[in-house]
């Protein structure tokens, strides 16, 4: 999708489409379809969702490549005051550092709802002074529809937003919208990333997501967030993708969950991996799991970086 009618003429005399190439952020409270969002606009799954706030916790972005826009999207972890544990703190620098860097910020808040953690998120963008679009989202499951406008009557009276877009990112309801306002206010620049590049992480980062989404999915009400996954072995034999992966619980009742009775639950989630592992990546996959103990993890500064989490 290319809206911008801005052109320049080369030494020939004949006009050519300016490139357009910038990073956007898209923020807001945990549990507001960033991540769905973010995967609708790409036409591919590349952030993991469940139904569980703060499934996202690492930055990731997502980039979308037309003849002459090139859009960074940076898909976010939730923004919420609780911060009692490192893993949760880690979270937030990385959705505040995300607002300061970017030449846009997408706000994404859900239908009609706006509470504490709305209001921390826009106190971050205030305060970083980037051009924001808030984008209301989840708008189909509204059952009355005419209590939309009265509330976004309220949101406007709260910041100055460049513009204020209804949207299902489910359905994909009014993304072309949202698409065309983005290009729009991205600044005149070359392509920052090859134009079949989706995005800057490492396909074991990926991997290790795919898995921990599946844990999430299937075992949400039944295990808090202190879960991780590491990659151990990640190489291929002959025409297989050989994939170790170490699951880290605090404690050992958790580990118990994880595997279930005779292993059932450890291999369901494995089944579901290797099937969305070998969407993603187009070829054949052994996926091994493990899981372990490790107490603590997810409030040790030094443990957290050891595995990944870490501010960039």
């Amino acid at each position: 999708m290319n809206t911008s009618d801005d052109r320049l003429t080369d030494d020939n005399g004949s006009q050519t489409k300016i490139q357009r190439c910038g990073y956007v952020a898209i923020v807001g409270r945990p549990n507001v379809g960033k991540s769905t969002l973010l995967n609708k606009i790409l036409g591919q799954k590349l952030s993991i969702t469940s139904r569980k706030p703060q499934t996202t916790r690492h930055q990731l972005l997502g980039i979308k490549t037309t003849e002459f826009i090139q859009v960074l999207y940076v898909d976010t972890p939730g923004l919420h005051e609780k911060t009692a544990k490192e893993i949760n703190r880690y979270m937030i620098r990385s959705a505040t550092r995300a607002i300061r860097d970017v030449d846009l910020i997408i706000f994404v808040v859900d239908r009609l709802v706006w509470n504490q953690d709305d209001e921390l998120v826009l106190k971050h963008v205030q305060r970083s002074g980037t051009t924001t679009l808030l984008v209301v989202n989840k708008v189909d499951l509204l059952k009355d529809k005419t209590r939309l406008l009265p509330h976004l009557e309220m949101l406007r009276k709260k910041c100055e937003f460049s513009h204020m877009i209804p949207i299902s990112a489910m359905n994909g309801h009014n993304l072309d919208t949202l698409e065309s306002l983005t290009e729009e206010n991205l600044p005149e620049s070359h392509f920052y990333f090859p134009e079949d590049q989706i995005t800057d992480r490492s396909q074991r980062f990926l991997v290790s997501e795919i898995i921990r989404e599946k844990i999430m999915r299937q075992l949400g009400e039944e295990l808090p967030y202190e879960i991780t996954v590491q990659i151990e072995s990640y190489h291929r034999v002959k025409k297989v993708l050989d994939i170790q992966a170490l699951i880290l619980v605090e404690r050992e009742g958790q580990k118990g969950i994880l595997i279930g009775k005779g292993g059932v639950q450890l291999r369901k989630i494995g089944t579901e991996a290797r099937k969305d592992i070998e969407s993603l990546l187009s070829e054949k996959t052994m996926l091994r799991l493990w899981v372990k103990v490790k107490t603590g993890w997810s409030d040790d500064e030094r443990t957290l970086k050891s595995l990944g989490y870490h501010d960039l």
